[in-house]
This record gives C-alpha cells, structure tokens and sequence, in this order.
C-alpha cells in the first residue's frame, strides 16, 4: 500500500482553498480539484490519512455527478489528465484518479443536507426533543416530524436541513427561513428543491443496487445565473451508506464511511478538539476497506 497522500504543492498555479480533504487550485476561468487522503472527524482533520481514499472519493463523484446530471448540471469539466493544462501534466502520479478540473463558480455558503432516515446528529436532537415534549409532533430544523420514530427508521419523505459552511469548527443548524435570510427567497428554494431531486435520484439507483442513501451533503455554486452542483456528492465522506439486506429500524447501522473512525475516537474519550489523536493502522485499513466496498456496492 502506498503512503497516504496528506499535502499537495502544485508550484506553478497559486491554492485557492485548503478544506478538511481537498486541496484547490486557482486556473483563472477553472480550478483543479485534488482529493488527498486526509480524514476528519467531527470537523476536526485527522494526524493520520487513508491511503488512496481521495482517489475513491473522487471516482465516486465522477460517477455520481454523471448519474445525476439529468437534474442538476455540475461543475465537472474533465478529469483526464491528457485534458488538463500542459503545467499540470508532470503532476500525473499525484493527480491520476484523485483529480478533477472544474469551473470556476461562486460558492453558495450554506451545506445543503438531505436526509431520507433518522440517524446521526438528527436521532440525537430528536431523541432530546421527544424527552421532552408530549405533543404529536416534534419540530427540529423549522420542519415537523412524527413523535414516534425510532433510531433509522425511514422518514415519510426525505428532508432538508441544511448548515452553515463553517471553514473551521462544527457547522451551526439552520431552519429554511435562516437560509431565506442569507441568501434569498428564491435561491433557498431553490437549493431544498434541488438537494432533495438529486438525493432522490440517487437513493432509487442506490436501493436497486441494494444500499440505502440514509442522508448526504451537497454544495452549490452560482455560474452564470444558473445554480449547478460543484465539490463532490454522495461520497463515504459526505453520505451515510447502508446495506439493505441487513438494514433494521430501532438500532444503530453499520456504515460504509468514516464511522468506524468516529467510534474509536469516542472510545478513546479525545475532547474532539484539536489537536487530534494518531489512528492506529488497524482503524486505518478497516476504514480504508469501508470506502472501497461502498465504491465497489455503488459503481463497479
């Protein structure tokens, strides 16, 4: 196995954005997109990187952005390196199946999440919220949902709750009337519209292929007065996969993404501030194993 790829240095095109994973850089009209190997957890990035992840997570959204395109354009333009800027082609070893050149949109600062299941942060605050309420209904993120669900149980219809775009530190909740707010009437319909069509299409191709989408994060950009999907979609990194065949409601799932990182780190009793704690290799190569057979499940 080959080291994890943790920092990128393109010298002849200046970084335009460094996030938790991706290392972006600035093409004038374009930018290229690297996904390295390093990992987060509870937004805070990891010591410790996973081999050839960013190569997964990158397949991945080429695959997703090309299934979905009938609803929603993207950003992508092409991730062939022969395509790329001749600057660019003496990087190959680096950028081959980890890379994509995109264009250059003006991002929308809001996280756009879908959820079709009640997991993760939503069963936590839904849990609270029915402790206690007695009302028939429990209204968490401005949207009313049914007082008697149980852990992973499929929501009546998928929703949308979106977050902040925190550069550092955890993303804030926001109801539909905060996004309204911050960018629009019509954008932010605009963007619970959008979400929920593309995590739609997707949850259908994902079920005939025998996993369950439970929720996922999308980001927007604006190109030319039209609203297209840029960053990645439906990665292990940004959607909670399930396998059907085992999949039963009233109980936590096994996940095909970065969980079984977040359980060591809970039964380590780190703060979860940084900085944060090495992974042992056997967190790293299960990890690792998780990625690739949501890859394998969802595209091969």
């Amino acid at each position: 196995m080959e080291p994890a790829l943790i920092e990128t240095n393109i010298k002849e095109f200046p970084l335009f954005a460094k996030g938790k994973v991706r290392d972006v850089y600035d093409l004038g009209d374009k930018l290229l997109i690297v996904a390295t190997d390093r990992i987060s957890a509870f937004d805070v990035v990891l010591p410790t990187g996973i081999p050839d992840k960013g190569k997964v997570l990158t397949q991945m959204s080429l695959f997703w952005f090309d299934l979905v395109k009938n609803v929603s354009e993207s950003h992508l333009i092409t991730s062939y390196i022969d395509e790329y800027p001749e600057e660019l082609k003496k990087y190959r070893d680096i950028l081959e199946k980890r890379s994509m050149l995109v264009k250059k949109a003006k991002r929308i600062d809001v996280e756009c999440v879908v959820r079709g299941y009640v997991a993760g942060s939503l069963w936590k605050d839904y849990k609270n919220q029915t402790m206690l309420g007695k009302s028939d209904h429990v209204e968490l993120y401005g949207i009313q949902l049914p007082s008697h669900l149980v852990e992973s149980q499929r929501l009546p219809h998928p929703i949308f709750t979106p977050t902040t775009k925190a550069e550092e530190g955890h993303d804030q909740g926001l109801t539909l009337d905060q996004v309204k707010k911050m960018v629009g009437e019509k954008t932010a319909l605009d963007l619970r519209s959008k979400s929920i069509q593309v995590y739609k299409k997707a949850a259908d191709y994902a079920e005939r292929r025998g996993m369950i989408i439970a929720d996922t994060k999308f980001e927007f950009g604006i190109l030319d007065s039209r609203m297209i999907l840029i960053d990645e979609i439906f990665s292990s990194d940004s959607s909670r996969f399930w396998d059907k065949k085992v999949y039963k409601k009233g109980r936590p799932q096994e996940s095909f993404d970065k969980q079984y990182v977040r359980d060591y780190l809970e039964t380590i009793h780190w703060d979860k501030k940084p900085p944060a704690p090495p992974l042992p290799e056997e967190v790293v190569l299960k990890t690792l194993e998780k990625y690739q057979q949501a890859y394998d499940r969802l595209v091969k």
